[in-house]
């Protein structure tokens, strides 16, 4: 390495971050006492707040019982919309349209249910190839639940030979034409593999244009990058809570859905008791009467205690913001790549992430010339405190998150990634 530790020292005083508001795990090897932690692109750290204010929400339940559905001081009852605006705000939508619920794959399934509906030569779903294997069984059994072969039906669109990421203009080509068989696009809006940020806008106009629904997986997007869901005329998104939102594993995911198809009813849905309006809700009636508003797309009652720590991670967010996020982990991410050119020059190491800041979130993707990248993140764990994430067979994911990762974290992963990667002899 031929940036110093100092630097990394130096940076940190001028831009410190949160990290004083996480949990750091310690470090299981090197020779300082907390991990350098670059995996919250997998699962984000634990807030130091959400112990205390869990605590309090089973407190309520020890105190009252039954009566904590309205007697809490966080009532259960209306618990899930204490969520609702500060989510509409991360996002970019209005709180009619956007709610917290279930999780992801689950809320993927039940926007299909409403927004995929083949008919004559329009039945095509189009993914990226490079999809996380869950949304790619998600729709390929939508495809069979509709009796279509999702060998024909799902559309898995590649990088050009010889290149990593998906560019813009080959998914737009695609719609153009291609685009009347086409009834779904859904894509990540972050590549969990690559950390490329695809060009949500420009592809959902295409998508649209094109006379299909666009919906998008926000899983590695949403607390990573800045998004306006509304203003881009997204027809329906979905993310979960438990990566750079922090809200714990399997967390509550969340849900958006444009306005323009609030309150539709040829639109099909499927209903629980949570899908009827509120103040309806305990009249006991056999017929659902569901309000305007994306909570029509509830089924159950939402789980107190799994919503507790998605309450206060959203809290932190608005109290810190995209914006100043967005700018940090800019500099941040940016600041690791030129360590990790430093080091890739002259060893089987490749970075897959488009070098253009306004193409990636806060994810550099480095793909391995040989072994595996499970036993290289064991070593870079157990022999140097680095916590990264792999992706078998050969790709090592590192996220400096802007809100608890430091450029010292950077700097030891790239030190570790050097002293475990042997270098090309000349």
């Amino acid at each position: 390495m031929h940036t110093p530790e100092g630097e990394a020292y130096r940076l940190d005083e001028a831009d410190p971050g949160h990290r004083h508001l996480f949990h750091v795990p310690p470090a299981d090897g090197g020779s300082h006492p907390e991990s350098a932690y670059l995996a919250g692109n997998s699962l984000g750290l634990q807030p130091r707040a959400t112990r205390a204010e869990l605590l309090a929400d089973l407190d309520a339940w020890q105190r009252l019982g039954v009566e904590g559905h309205l007697e809490a001081e966080r009532a259960w009852l209306p618990y899930h919309e204490l969520l609702t605006a500060p989510a509409a705000r991360l996002v970019g939508a209005r709180p009619a349209e956007t709610v917290v619920m279930n999780s992801l794959t689950v809320n993927l399934h039940l926007m299909m249910v409403s927004f995929y509906r083949p008919a004559g030569a329009r039945t095509r779903i189009v993914i990226e190839d490079a999809a996380f294997p869950s949304d790619s069984y998600a729709v390929r059994s939508q495809a069979r639940f509709h009796g279509l072969d999702p060998d024909d039906t799902v559309v898995r669109l590649r990088p050009r030979p010889g290149e990593d990421a998906l560019r813009t203009e080959d998914v737009t080509g695609y719609l153009a034409a291609e685009g009347d068989r086409v009834a779904l696009v859904l894509l990540g809006g972050v590549n969990y593999l690559t950390g490329e940020l695809l060009d949500i806008p420009a592809i959902t106009a295409a998508g649209r244009a094109a006379g299909a629904v666009v919906g998008w997986d926000l899983a590695h997007a949403v607390g990573n990058v800045p998004l306006a869901l509304h203003d881009w005329d997204v027809d329906f998104a979905a993310w979960c809570s438990y990566k750079y939102l922090n809200s714990g594993p399997g967390a509550l995911a969340g849900v958006f859905v444009h306005e323009r198809h609030l309150g539709d009813p040829d639109l099909p849905r499927f209903e629980g008791w949570w899908s009827t309006a509120a103040a309806t809700r305990f009249e006991m009636t056999p017929v659902s009467r569901p309000p305007a508003t994306v909570e029509a797309w509830q089924i159950s009652n939402p789980p107190i205690f799994a919503m507790g720590p998605v309450r206060t991670s959203l809290e932190l967010f608005d109290a810190v913001g995209m914006p100043a996020l967005r700018a940090r982990s800019l500099r941040l991410t940016g600041w690791l790549e030129q360590l990790l050119d430093e080091v890739t020059a002259d060893r089987p190491l490749r970075v897959v992430t488009p070098r253009d800041p306004a193409r990636r979130g806060c994810q550099l993707s480095v793909r391995i010339g040989a072994g595996s990248a499970a036993e290289l993140t064991k070593r870079l764990r157990h022999e140097h405190g680095v916590i990264a994430d792999a992706r078998e067979p050969d790709v090592v994911r590192f996220a400096p998150v802007p809100l608890y990762s430091t450029y010292h974290d950077c700097w030891r992963a790239a030190a570790a990634l050097a002293a475990t990667v042997g270098q090309v002899s000349s």
